[in-house]
């Protein structure tokens, strides 16, 4: 080493301009994996389900969403598959939602059928487990980001056949 890179001073300054080139650099804001959760259940006559996905976007960025593609269990019963298109930009820390129809089977229909029985006094657990695809903003590639949730459906005082989660 140099004497005069020995200095103290020196080698702040030194220090100090690699900080500063360092820090030069773009901005990469933080980006969260979302979470999605069921936001309402309509039940329809002849057996489908009217559902509406909440998607939040957890990140410090906004995000272009484009399918979420997963699985539903309601109780302890077998999970049916969840494919949506999605199609959303979501600005940071916000949410939106995403519709989907489907036919339930048999026994969830019958999980359901039977909380509606017990008025707004039941609750049915449910999870989502699947993979959601988005591209995080100043970013050209999607990416995707695993979901997985559990929470319970109860039933809308006054609206019949329909059940929303917390």
């Amino acid at each position: 080493m140099t004497p005069i890179v020995r200095h103290p001073f020196v080698r702040a300054a030194i220090l100090s301009g690699l900080a500063l080139l360092a820090a030069c650099g773009p901005a990469k804001k933080s980006v969260f994996p979302p979470t999605v959760t069921l936001q309402e259940v309509a039940a329809k006559p002849g057996g489908p389900w009217h559902i509406t996905l909440r998607i939040r976007n957890n990140s410090y960025g906004g995000m272009a969403f484009e399918t979420f593609q997963g699985t539903l269990r309601v109780g302890d019963l077998p999970g049916v598959l969840l494919d949506a298109k999605v199609d959303q930009d979501i600005p940071s820390f916000a949410a939106d939602v995403a519709t989907i129809d489907l036919l339930p089977t048999a026994e969830m229909a019958k999980a359901l059928a039977a909380l509606a029985t017990k008025g707004s006094a039941g609750a049915l657990p449910y999870s989502i487990d699947g993979r959601i695809t988005a591209t995080p903003e100043k970013e050209k590639e999607s990416h995707a980001y695993p979901v997985r949730g559990k929470s319970w459906l109860s039933p809308v005082p006054g609206i019949p056949d329909t059940y929303r989660s917390p």
